[in-house]
């Protein structure tokens, strides 16, 4: 039975540049269920990155209501939120952060550590996970060794490596080709078939709209539409 993974309502968020403020949600109103792959689209600067870094703890939002499974992350004191994080949720940062001193499989496995894994076994399962994203040779290798499509798919892979229940990706086949891309895509809405679990995804990448369950259609700051892909 599908569930209400997250729950935002009226959730603003103003940026101060110093001379001025800049507002990136303007009273946003979404739910996401479990069982679901939803993709938000929509010009850069229209507030899809803001939004999924407010409902993955990163941000705090203004204003307005945000849950996740249940647990307003706002009023989760610095340590609750970081375990709750850590627990149940995978980020995908576009910009892949992974940490230059580490191999792919040491990156991959970082999740797993943090949530009390012993070493041998977190990097057994972040090796395995590696080869399902098909970086099965290259567990040793550091990220400046790596393509920028390489490096994208261990991000995906440490996102997905501790079995979180949301995993929110910020442009996941931004630097991948067409085959691969697919090929991510259809593992992640495996993962999104799971009726425990929820995925958002920010994307420009009009290829991979067929995986969608639904579609938010973000501009200035608001869902300007919603679309069910199975309607």
């Amino acid at each position: 039975m599908a569930q209400l993974a997250v729950h935002c309502r009226d959730l603003v968020k103003t940026y101060d540049t110093g001379d001025q403020k800049v507002m990136a949600l303007r009273g946003v109103d979404l739910d996401i269920h479990t069982g679901r792959l939803m993709m938000l689209v929509g010009p850069s600067g229209c507030g899809k990155t803001t939004l999924i870094s407010v409902i993955a703890g990163i941000l705090d939002q203004d204003a307005g209501l945000c849950q996740v499974f249940g647990e307003d992350l706002l009023h989760l004191r610095q340590k609750e939120r970081l375990r709750f994080r850590a627990e149940n949720i995978g980020f995908v940062f576009q910009a892949y952060n992974l940490l230059p001193t580490l191999t792919a499989v040491e990156n991959a496995a970082i999740p797993l550590i943090i949530n009390g894994f012993k070493r041998p076994e977190a990097t057994r399962r972040a090796a395995a996970m590696l080869a399902r994203v098909g970086l099965g040779e290259r567990l040793g290798s550091l990220p400046a060794q790596l393509s920028g499509g390489q490096q994208q798919r261990v991000a995906i892979a440490r996102a997905l490596v501790h079995n979180p229940r949301l995993i929110v990706c910020d442009e996941p086949t931004s630097a991948l080709d067409h085959d691969t891309g697919h090929k991510v895509m259809e593992l992640l809405k495996t993962v999104a078939l799971d009726e425990r679990k929820a995925l958002i995804i920010v994307t420009h990448d009009a290829r991979i709209f067929e995986f969608a369950d639904s579609i938010a259609h973000m501009d200035d700051g608001h869902i300007i539409t919603l679309e069910d892909r199975h309607a």
